[in-house]
């Protein structure tokens, strides 16, 4: 197959390329709760450092959900960080930009660079290479390993097009353009292989994870075009289940062709909230966010706040219709 068209692809800044060069071992961080784009664009950066003899500690805060056990590599996150670390190694945040969103806040890292594609952006790192536009960060990470001339193995294509595909929706969202169809066809090229993914994404599902699912969709409530759902820490309780098994649930009441915004609301704890929406089409739900100190993408965001579950609930309605 053609590679992708050099003129196109996105640029890697020089600082970038010299750091990664120039250290010997990286600290990989990505952010709290982390899903495909984030665990996938993580190892494949991992993996390829590794090829050019550098030594790479992989840490999240959270465990890596039992169904993104098929990515290869996923083993190698810790999530505690070896004392000492911060002041013996630079720091690499992947797919979010400040140390808070990593769960790693108060640590003084001798060098760090951000890679990430979020709207909504910090100020943290030495080397920031911010660019919303990229469709994933794994996208980020290809045109990053190509311009390090480090070769795609097919552990490597199955963790980026994993990335890709679930924050393309399998390119069902409008952020998938040809570029996006092109860097995946390379990916599955070097091996990644799209039905495997597809079936390990969405047809593994838990009894325990559908019976969730089920009581959360007995929660739907619509008003003005959004539709609101919700788990309490009681169903989790209830079902056998964690915060891990609701990823893409706020994305389903979507599916309704008058529904404009949906908004999942998942209990953290007492009278506090963590809120995740999705829209379609121009309607930027990152702006929403940013009013509750949240943040993300135009088409997906999400932001905590301390309050009752109904007037959780009045304070969107309230930030949506300001906006609409």
């Amino acid at each position: 197959m053609k590679e992708i068209d050099k003129s196109k692809a996105l640029k890697v800044p020089r600082e970038l390329l010299s750091f990664l060069k120039k250290e010997d071992k990286f600290l990989i961080a990505t952010h709290i709760n982390p899903e495909a784009d984030a665990i996938g664009s993580s190892i494949a950066l991992s993996m390829a450092l590794e090829t050019l003899g550098k030594k790479t500690i992989l840490y999240d805060k959270d465990n890596i959900p039992d169904f993104y056990h098929f990515l290869p590599g996923y083993k190698k996150f810790k999530n505690s960080i070896p004392p000492k670390i911060s002041r013996q190694s630079p720091v690499v945040l992947l797919d979010c930009n400040s140390l808070e969103r990593a769960g790693i806040e108060g640590l003084n890292f001798r060098h760090s660079a951000v890679i990430d594609h979020h709207k909504t952006e910090g100020f943290y790192g030495d080397i920031r290479w911010i660019k919303p536009e990229a469709a994933a960060t794994g996208i980020m990470i290809f045109y990053l390993l190509k311009k390090l001339g480090i070769k795609i193995t097919k552990d490597i294509a199955i963790n980026l097009y994993s990335a890709i595909a679930v924050d393309t929706g399998t390119f069902r969202y409008s952020n998938t353009s040809a570029e996006v169809l092109r860097v995946s066809a390379e990916l599955i090229d070097a091996g990644a292989n799209a039905s495997y993914v597809s079936k390990h994404l969405y047809e593994i599902w838990s009894e325990k994870r559908f019976a969730l699912f089920i009581s959360t969709l007995n929660t739907l409530e619509i008003r003005d075009y959004i539709a609101m759902t919700f788990v309490t820490r009681e169903m989790f309780k209830k079902t056998g289940t964690g915060p891990a098994d609701t990823e893409n649930f706020s994305s389903f009441p979507r599916m309704m062709k008058d529904i404009k915004i949906s908004a999942f609301f998942r209990e953290v704890s007492n009278n506090y909230w963590k809120v995740s929406l999705r829209s379609r089409g121009n309607i930027d739900v990152a702006r929403i966010a940013k009013l509750f100190e949240g943040g993300g993408h135009k088409n997906a965001s999400g932001y905590k706040i301390k309050s009752n579950l109904e007037s959780a609930k009045k304070s969107l309605i309230k930030a949506v219709r300001s906006y609409m």
